[in-house]
Protein backbone atom coordinates (compact mmCIF):
# COMPACT_ATOMS: atom_id res chain seq x y z
CA UNK A 1 0.00 0.00 0.00
CA UNK A 2 1.27 3.64 -0.95
CA UNK A 3 1.93 6.06 2.29
CA UNK A 4 -0.49 9.16 2.96
CA UNK A 5 0.01 12.38 0.99
CA UNK A 6 0.52 14.01 4.39
CA UNK A 7 3.16 12.24 5.50
CA UNK A 8 5.57 13.51 2.69
CA UNK A 9 9.03 13.34 4.30
CA UNK A 10 11.36 16.56 3.48
CA UNK A 11 14.81 16.42 2.12
CA UNK A 12 17.39 19.13 3.55
CA UNK A 13 18.77 20.69 0.40
CA UNK A 14 22.58 22.18 0.31
CA UNK A 15 21.41 25.56 -1.22
CA UNK A 16 19.81 26.48 2.17
CA UNK A 17 22.41 25.17 4.36
CA UNK A 18 25.65 26.81 2.38
CA UNK A 19 26.68 29.81 0.51
CA UNK A 20 28.53 28.84 -2.74
CA UNK A 21 31.15 31.39 -3.42
CA UNK A 22 32.47 30.28 -7.18
CA UNK A 23 34.59 34.16 -7.78
CA UNK A 24 36.92 32.78 -4.46
CA UNK A 25 36.19 28.89 -4.72
CA UNK A 26 34.27 28.95 -1.42
CA UNK A 27 31.91 26.96 0.54
CA UNK A 28 30.33 28.52 4.06
CA UNK A 29 27.88 27.66 6.18
CA UNK A 30 24.78 30.11 6.20
CA UNK A 31 23.90 28.64 10.07
CA UNK A 32 26.33 29.17 13.15
CA UNK A 33 27.17 25.92 14.71
CA UNK A 34 26.72 25.28 18.29
CA UNK A 35 29.38 25.70 20.39
CA UNK A 36 28.36 23.10 22.91
CA UNK A 37 27.46 20.05 20.52
CA UNK A 38 28.55 21.41 16.99
CA UNK A 39 24.93 20.74 15.32
CA UNK A 40 23.56 23.35 13.18
CA UNK A 41 21.66 26.31 14.88
CA UNK A 42 18.63 27.30 13.80
CA UNK A 43 17.89 31.67 13.58
CA UNK A 44 14.17 32.67 15.35
CA UNK A 45 13.47 36.72 14.99
CA UNK A 46 9.85 36.39 17.15
CA UNK A 47 9.66 37.17 19.96
CA UNK A 48 13.54 38.00 20.80
CA UNK A 49 16.06 37.43 18.30
CA UNK A 50 18.04 34.77 18.87
CA UNK A 51 20.16 31.74 17.66
CA UNK A 52 18.64 28.23 19.02
CA UNK A 53 20.24 24.51 19.21
CA UNK A 54 17.45 22.14 18.97
CA UNK A 55 19.64 18.81 19.88
CA UNK A 56 21.22 20.76 23.30
CA UNK A 57 18.45 22.98 23.85
CA UNK A 58 21.60 25.95 24.02
CA UNK A 59 20.52 29.50 23.17
CA UNK A 60 22.45 32.71 22.15
CA UNK A 61 20.23 36.16 22.59
CA UNK A 62 21.25 38.50 19.53
CA UNK A 63 21.85 41.91 21.31
CA UNK A 64 19.68 44.63 19.91
CA UNK A 65 21.07 47.95 17.58
CA UNK A 66 19.84 51.24 19.32
CA UNK A 67 19.33 53.90 16.52
CA UNK A 68 20.37 56.61 19.23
Amino acid sequence: MSEEPSKKQREARASKLYVLESAKGQIKLKNKKCPRCGNFMAHHKKPVERWTCGSCSFTDYVESKKLD
